[in-house]
Order: C-alpha cells, then sequence, then structure tokens
C-alpha cells in the first residue's frame, strides 16, 4: 500500500484526518471510524465511558474492583465484536448492554459460589440524594455513611430491580434507551422501576430529603 508523506499507510492517515476535522464526533461516528481501523476513534469512546460505565457496575455490583474488571471486559468485547455494530442501534445503548449482561453474568457466579459454600462444612426522578464527592472533611463522615447505607439498599434489590433503577436514577438514562438495554417491554421497566424506587424508599426513609 502506497505510503504518506508521514509514514502512515494511506488508508490510516485518511481516517485519523477524518476525526481531526469532526469538532465534536458522536458515539455513533467514532464507532464507524474504528470499525475502518482507526484505534484513536476507540480510545476516545473509552475516554467518553470508562468513568460513567464504572459508576454503573459499581452501583450494581457494589465492588469497585469488581465494577472495573467489568467495565476492563466490556471494552475487550467492544474490540472484538466491532465488527457486529450498526449504526441503527446507539453506541451507547450497546456498549451499556454488554456491560450489564456481564455484571449480571458476575452475579450469577457469586450466588454459585454463595450455594456452595453453604453446602460445605462449618470451618471451611431520583429518590435519593448521592454523595457529594466534593464535600470537605466536615461532610466526608456523613457522606460515606449515607454512601454505605445506599449501596446496601442497592444490593439488597433483586437484580432485575436494581439493573433498571441504577440505570434511570443513577445514570440518569431514559426509558427508551433502558427498554434498548434490558429488553424488556415499557411498562415492565416503568412497573420495575417504580418497584424498586418503593423498596428503597421503606429502608431509607430517614435519608430521604423532605
Amino acid at each position: 500500500m502506497r505510503g504518506t508523506s508521514a509514514g502512515l499507510p494511506e488508508h490510516k492517515a485518511c481516517v485519523e484526518d477524518d476525526i481531526a476535522l469532526m469538532t465534536d464526533p458522536s458515539d455513533e461516528s467514532l464507532m464507524s471510524l474504528f470499525q475502518r481501523g482507526d484505534e484513536q476513534a476507540y480510545a476516545l469512546l473509552v475516554q467518553r465511558y470508562k468513568d460513567e460505565l464504572t459508576n454503573f457496575a459499581r452501583r450494581f455490583l457494589g465492588d469497585r474492583d469488581e465494577a472495573e474488571d467489568v467495565v476492563q471486559e466490556t471494552f475487550v468485547r467492544v474490540w472484538r465484536s466491532r465488527d457486529t455494530y450498526t449504526p441503527a442501534s446507539r453506541f451507547s445503548t450497546w456498549v451499556y448492554a454488554i456491560a450489564s449482561n456481564l455484571a449480571k453474568t458476575r452475579l450469577r457466579r457469586w450466588s454459585l459460589r454463595r450455594f456452595v459454600r453453604l453446602g460445605e462444612p462449618q470451618g471451611g426522578g431520583t429518590v435519593f440524594d448521592l454523595p457529594d464527592e466534593s464535600a470537605g472533611p466536615d461532610g466526608a463522615a456523613e457522606d460515606t455513611f449515607r454512601e454505605e447505607r445506599i449501596q446496601q439498599a442497592l444490593k439488597s434489590l433483586p437484580v432485575k430491580f436494581r439493573e433498571v433503577i441504577v440505570l434511570r436514577d443513577i445514570q440518569q438514562l431514559s426509558y427508551e434507551e433502558i427498554v434498548a438495554i434490558t429488553g424488556s417491554a415499557m411498562g415492565t421497566v416503568k412497573s420495575r422501576i417504580n418497584r424498586a424506587r418503593a423498596l428503597l424508599r421503606d429502608q431509607l426513609r430517614d435519608l430521604i430529603r423532605d
């Protein structure tokens, strides 16, 4: 293949020029460029979604290390499955569905391990305000306490309720996006969100602000 004056293959140089010409490329545009071989586009997608997906997975799983593993695997799947992505789907919906499925798989593995251990012999519209990470020392202890209570309450929810409440009230995704991510009907999604809110309200009544 004929090279450019900068020493890059002509195709790769053209793709990178495409990014340079975009002031604010959409996720879908970046994914299209990535499918054409541009790794810089992939890096930008990771940069956009890494923190957001980590927050989702941490709330869902209740463990930051596990959440980071899920997000890492999510982007591995994005890399490997890039050719299966079609512009008809929003990239955000597609990547959230990957992360959600990986998180649910991890939860199932945890449940299986807990079940096995139980058989072994002994000896072997947002309801709650999340802690403000910018709070000063005076509010740090209170925020930590509230954070732990909220996370415990989230973990106590059935997975089908936990998934939708985190997507809606913490990640602030639309109902339509949640329907696409979960594959559930709109009525089911709304019902589960309402039920999850009611369960959390009962558990965290003392934390609800008037």
